[in-house]
């Protein structure tokens, strides 16, 4: 064995390779990931690719108490990095040694580790926190409602820092196992698949796991008394509903909705293409909230959802999420039209399957009830703004900009770029354009002009239906302009207007 000694300057050299990157130029993580509407949301320098969340709630008191550990990779050299969370924080360990943290803004963790990460290598982070949700207030709101029996994490577009830390924004996505102890008698309903569920000393342990990337603001958590039904589709994926049992005279209708699960997800296949997920389901607990969401393989429903009956076009709509909008996210949440658009208009292909109205006439009736000069007409679906990103404009004006694309490239062609995109961007992320890109790139035919009128210019843009006996794509704006009549579906639709109002 030989020693080799090294002269001085060759010995200060190599010092230099292993001095932790704080001294050799790392900086701050950005506590912003970059989006244009939520600057604070998400944070710059990592990416995570796993969360493992251990929890422990007890709905009589709202205490949640929770070990999240985070698997990430440094994008950048970081001397500290930020977390969304807002909960009570008691530790934190970055790759095993204490870390040092405090608290800024109004949900912003900043970590500073023992020593730097550095670009490009995998780093664990371990939080230990406890707190009461429901006393955690963003400007007012929360994203976390209480129930009679329990809580529910369910919120657009945040609802993360309520329950667990995270780098909070669509663009990072992650796979999840959430593990949830509660009461014996009380159930956790989460994402994905349940693994297993054991009891010991009075609490039950659900253990759920979602194997496919994730968005934040897509994990959810229902604690309370369930009633549960299972089922499995035709083609073997599990599906897992659950109702409380105190929904009132919304229960049947409820039921008689959300247990078409997985019918209307083998329709879906045929107009999306194959699921994306490993799971199925839905769940609605005793809210007093009236929005849905497409919480990812288990949407959420408030029972108001169904207080005129039963209402399969809010399953669809959620559904649709799965493919667009949870398998293929925003880059940006002023993208939101390659989410609601899409999901409008699968409602209006579910109705013109049921013989309830074509989507040519939901269409024209959703033009011809607005007049010029109403304020519906001057949000643009393209980049709304954080005020309107879920105005009525980016559902309806935006499904209309679905039809007039239909027109435009005919029904072969429509579908094919239907059934594409979601495998063309699957578990990513894309922007508008890269929509508009895709369907030029399918179709053949240039299309920039047409969603430029469409989801960029305020106003009351020319929309005529294809002239009598042509295709689709023989659109004329020449054509006269028959008087719509209200198509039988358009009620229903109407109802899911209030989705995503919260």
């Amino acid at each position: 064995m030989h020693r080799k000694v090294l002269a001085p300057s060759v010995l200060a050299a190599s010092l230099l390779l292993v001095t932790p990157a704080s001294a050799a130029g790392s900086v701050p993580g950005a506590p912003g990931i970059g989006d244009s509407y939520y600057p604070t949301s998400g944070n710059g320098g990592y990416d995570v690719s796993h969360y493992d969340l251990r929890l422990k709630y007890e709905p009589k008191t709202d205490l949640l108490e929770g070990t999240a550990t985070l698997l990430a990779t440094a994008t950048q050299d970081l001397s500290r990095f930020n977390l969304d969370f807002g909960l009570k924080v008691s530790e934190i360990r970055v790759n095993g040694a204490k870390a040092t943290f405090a608290t800024s803004g109004a949900h912003e963790l900043e970590v500073t580790p023992a020593r730097a990460l550095e670009k490009g290598k995998s780093a664990s982070v371990v939080v230990k926190y406890a707190g009461k949700p429901s006393e955690f207030k963003v400007d007012g709101w929360s994203a976390w409602q209480r129930t009679p029996d329990g809580g529910i994490a369910a919120q657009e577009p945040d609802s993360a820092a309520w329950w667990f830390p995270s780098n909070d924004h669509p663009l990072d996505k992650a796979t999840f196992d959430i593990s949830v102890n509660v009461p014996d008698g009380t159930q956790a309903i989460s994402n994905g698949v349940l693994l297993s569920q054991s009891s010991k000393l009075g609490w039950t342990r659900y253990n759920w796991r979602s194997n496919k990337p994730q968005a934040t603001y897509l994990a959810t958590l229902a604690v309370g008394k369930f009633d549960i039904t299972t089922d499995k589709t035709a083609s073997g994926l599990p599906i897992l509903n659950a109702y409380s049992p105190d929904l009132g005279d919304n229960a049947g209708a409820a039921r008689a909705s959300v247990e078409r699960t997985g019918e209307v997800a083998e329709w879906l296949e045929g107009v999306f293409g194959p699921y994306p997920f490993n799971a199925l389901g839905g769940y609605v607990p005793n809210v007093p909230s009236g929005f849905a969401l497409e919480t990812q393989t288990r949407p959420f429903y408030s029972p108001r959802q169904f207080s005129n009956g039963a209402n399969v076009s809010v399953v669809v709509h959620e559904l649709a999420h799965q493919w667009y909008g949870d398998s293929v996210s925003v880059n940006n949440w002023k993208d939101i039209w390659i989410n609601e658009g899409f999901a409008r208009y699968s409602q209006w292909l579910w109705s013109e399957k049921e013989g309830e109205g074509t989507a040519q006439e939901l269409a024209d009736w959703a033009y011809a009830t607005r007049p010029a000069d109403d304020p519906f007409w001057q949000v643009k679906p393209g980049d709304p703004g954080a005020d309107n990103q879920f105005h009525g404009a980016v559902y309806d004006r935006g499904a209309i900009a679905i039809q007039a694309l239909r027109n435009e490239v005919g029904d072969e062609k429509f579908f094919k770029i239907l059934k594409g995109w979601p495998t063309e961007h699957a578990y990513g992320n894309a922007k508008v354009g890269d929509f508009v890109r895709y369907a030029e790139k399918v179709s053949g035919k240039p299309l920039a002009q047409l969603f430029e009128t469409w989801l960029y210019t305020p106003g009351k843009p020319a929309f005529a239906p294809p002239a009598a006996g042509q295709s689709p794509a023989a659109r004329s704006s020449k054509a006269p302009a028959a008087e719509p009549v209200e198509p039988k579906s358009w009620k229903k639709i109407a109802e899911t207007n209030s989705i995503h109002e919260r």
